[in-house]
């Protein structure tokens, strides 16, 4: 299917921000997958709960890669918003709770500013040792005590997620959970942007396994090296460059036209609303999977990025410094663009969820990596069972974001190797981070349109 247009009851009014704050939400600790070396406290299974207590289905979402629960934060409250029979479960990965949220939940503006120059203190890879373990495996039996206690509520239970979280997703329904197969309590699948294999463009040996590897993200480190690389920490991402994400996204909420901390995320003179979008902004973005489209900046000098484009991006530049000296560089929201700057920063942190994964194991990438759409006669078999892709047949809603990673082709080829009813959709004009956080409300009504009738 092509870009979609609008139905007369698409047509009718986005929520408005009061209908999303007045939906209810709670954060949800649970016992989660035992893991022999972790300590207790982390054994954990978290979701940020959006809606009715007792509802008539529920949706499980599952953040993309180096993504949180909060990512989800527009997209729940609008789906709840529009059916308030449908709750949303949005889901915080264990390692979520490495993160010093207190910090940032009782900084005042002045510590706020310094956490965007210095950051906050980061755990040394040899402080989590256990987070070599933190798979696969580990994450999906996280997700299935959610799932099976969802199930109690409801028999209309849908899984779902977004970027890596959509391949997480068709992983889940075609995982054997000791005899019991995931697709068994679905209702459906919902991919956003995201399907099983997209990160996964080749093949992977057990040496590559264990030595590293590649995927469409660039190099992994293996088995071997997760003893002192167990979370993802780069130029681009890092437990750092997160903590000074989440206090400049509250610093441009809170003041968006004031200069941002110097020495920060700029290296020139910026508005707060500037610095904290700079970073994802699609024109400015290093990588096309970590970028959205809300505007433009003002009082500015840009030339191409070729690091960029090198990486994928598209039309990608990189900004000098201002125009002006004696001026920031400021952010113009532009209206007609899929999402609202400040709504994006505003709801990049919150006291229920954080839009990132500060420490993002290393060792899912990898597994996931291996595993690709099924591990059926590889060598990944025993210790990862996504044993029953071909057998999938519970159905599947793959919406596309047409500046995205995915197109229908793609979810089309997947489907075609299993025997699930395949609905596509692609959101136009959409980069990858767009399609859960736009301000249109055309994907919560996709997902709930094509929910209805499986609804029992």
């Amino acid at each position: 299917m092509s870009p979609a247009k609008s139905s007369p009851a698409q047509a009718s009014a986005v929520p408005g921000d009061a209908a999303l704050a007045r939906v209810p939400a709670v954060r949800v600790q649970r016992a989660g997958a035992v893991v022999p070396g972790t300590p207790a406290e982390y054994n954990a299974s978290i979701t940020v709960r959006y809606g009715a207590a007792h509802p008539g289905a529920v949706l499980l979402l599952m953040p993309g890669f180096l993504g949180g629960a909060g990512s989800f934060d527009r997209l729940a409250r609008t789906i709840v918003t529009l059916d308030p029979q449908v709750a949303v479960w949005a889901v915080d990965r264990r390692s979520n709770l490495l993160e010093p949220q207190e910090l940032l939940a009782h900084a005042t503006p002045s510590d706020l500013i310094r956490i965007v120059q210095e950051g906050l203190p980061v755990r040394s890879p040899a402080s989590v040792p256990f987070m070599r373990d933190w798979g696969l495996d580990v994450t999906l039996r996280d997700w299935r005590v959610a799932v099976q206690e969802a199930r109690t509520l409801t028999p209309n239970v849908f899984l779902g997620g977004h970027s890596l979280g959509g391949s997480l997703t068709g992983l889940y329904a075609a995982y054997d959970f000791g005899g019991y197969v995931g697709s068994t309590d679905l209702r459906g699948l919902v991919m956003l942007d995201g399907l099983p294999g997209v990160l996964a463009d080749r093949p992977m040996n057990a040496d590559q396994y264990r030595q590293g590897g590649l995927n469409a993200l660039g190099p992994l480190p293996g088995l071997l090296q997760l003893d002192t690389q167990p979370y993802v920490d780069s130029l681009i991402f890092g437990p750092k460059l997160a903590a000074q994400a989440d206090a400049q996204a509250r610093l441009a909420a809170l003041h968006p036209d004031d200069p941002a901390p110097t020495g920060g995320l700029t290296r020139f003179p910026a508005t707060n609303l500037a610095a904290g979008l700079l970073q994802l902004e699609d024109r400015y973005a290093l990588l096309p999977f970590l970028t959205l489209h809300t505007g433009a900046p003002t009082n500015a000098i840009e030339a191409p990025s070729f690091a960029a484009l090198a990486l994928g991006g598209r039309n990608s530049h990189w900004l000098v410094g201002p125009q002006d000296a004696a001026r920031p560089v400021g952010w113009q929201d532009d209206p007609a663009a899929p999402t609202d700057g400040l709504d994006f920063v505003r709801r990049y942190w919150t006291p229920l969820a954080d839009y990132s994964e500060w420490y993002f194991p290393n060792r899912l990438t990898l597994d996931v990596a291996a595993a690709r759409s099924g591990t059926r006669g590889t060598p990944f078999e025993s210790d990862m069972r996504v044993w029953y892709t071909a057998q999938l047949s519970a159905p599947i809603l793959g919406i596309a974001a047409q500046n995205g990673v995915t197109r229908e082709d793609m979810y089309r080829e997947y489907a075609a190797g299993t025997h699930a009813t395949l609905t596509t959709r692609t959101l136009p004009d959409a980069t990858h981070l767009d399609i859960v956080a736009a301000r249109s409300d055309q994907v919560a009504r996709w997902i709930l349109d094509w929910m209805r009738p499986l609804r029992r």
